[in-house]
């Protein structure tokens, strides 16, 4: 792996350690949060009786828990480059009553599987983070079966996801930082439409769809909103990190200002949108 690419893929791993116990803390509503754009992943590869699953980026577990519920005596395998978010799924999966399971640190890149390993492979929001998504992808569809199904997803763009640019304009327009070089990972790196189904056809995909699904945030109040988003985004925490006293206080000033403007009635339930992208070997 290029220098660059190892590097990144370094930071990320020590970003979601650190960050792995805010990620079991408010796991609970990110996972209501998240739960339309698993089911909508489920549904498309319908997991059946008896079939061996590998769950990518699996965070804190989801949606691999609740297909490993679907596959009987069949197999899943969490993996993740983080140990720490490893961990939590491990204790998800075994308060879910889940026994087919195991749990694997690894990379995309460099798959410890061998050809033709799954029935099924799913990957909720991890590609845009992928330091080479072109690399990943092709390392999944040597590991999936022929006849095999993939499953992924990726946020829409900004403009349908107030939830991350009511904190990140904000933080943006108070604070010099400095843009991320294009094709960095990031949020919104997999938003344009066709980009994630192209990246599939390249490495040997074929009947490619995608699919929008909507969701919503509910966090109640602006102050639970901005608990949380300052607790488990790594880039607003590292960016407010940066602030004094006085500009942190004002930007969450104007970040509540912002929500409360948009949810006058005091129920912070912010809609989101991703878009769910499906394929066969």
């Amino acid at each position: 792996m290029e220098a660059q690419l190892e590097q990144i893929r370094e930071q990320q791993k020590d970003s979601w350690n650190k960050f792995s116990p805010d990620w079991k803390k408010w796991d609970t509503l990110i996972m209501e949060f998240l739960q339309p754009i698993g089911d909508e992943m489920i549904k498309l590869i319908n997991p059946k009786e008896n079939e061996t699953v590998l769950d990518v980026a699996t965070g804190t577990g989801q949606p691999g828990i609740s297909i490993a519920a679907k596959i009987g005596n069949g197999k899943i395998i969490f993996t993740d480059l983080a140990a720490g978010m490893l961990e939590i799924a491990e204790e998800n999966a075994r308060k879910a009553g889940i026994p087919n399971f195991e749990t694997q640190v690894c990379d995309v890149s460099e798959l410890p599987f061998a050809d033709n390993s799954f029935d099924i492979i799913s990957c909720r929001l991890g590609f845009m983070f992928f330091p080479d998504m072109q690399m990943a992808a092709k390392e999944l569809t040597r590991v999936l079966k022929p006849g095999g199904r993939i499953t992924t997803s990726v946020w829409s763009g900004p403009e349908k996801n107030f939830w991350v640019t009511a904190i990140g304009g904000t933080i943006n327009k108070n604070m010099e930082i400095a843009a991320p070089a294009e094709g960095a990972p990031g949020m919104f790196r997999c938003a344009k439409p066709g980009f994630i189904a192209s990246i599939f056809k390249e490495a040997g995909l074929k009947n490619i769809s995608e699919t929008e699904v909507l969701g919503t945030l509910n966090c109640g109040t602006d102050e639970t909103y901005w608990s949380m988003m300052t607790e488990i985004a790594a880039p607003f925490v590292a960016a407010l990190s940066k602030a004094d006293d006085a500009m942190r206080a004002k930007i969450k000033k104007e970040v509540s200002e912002l929500i409360n403007e948009r949810f006058p009635d005091g129920n912070v339930s912010i809609p989101s949108s991703a878009i769910v992208i499906y394929g066969e070997k």
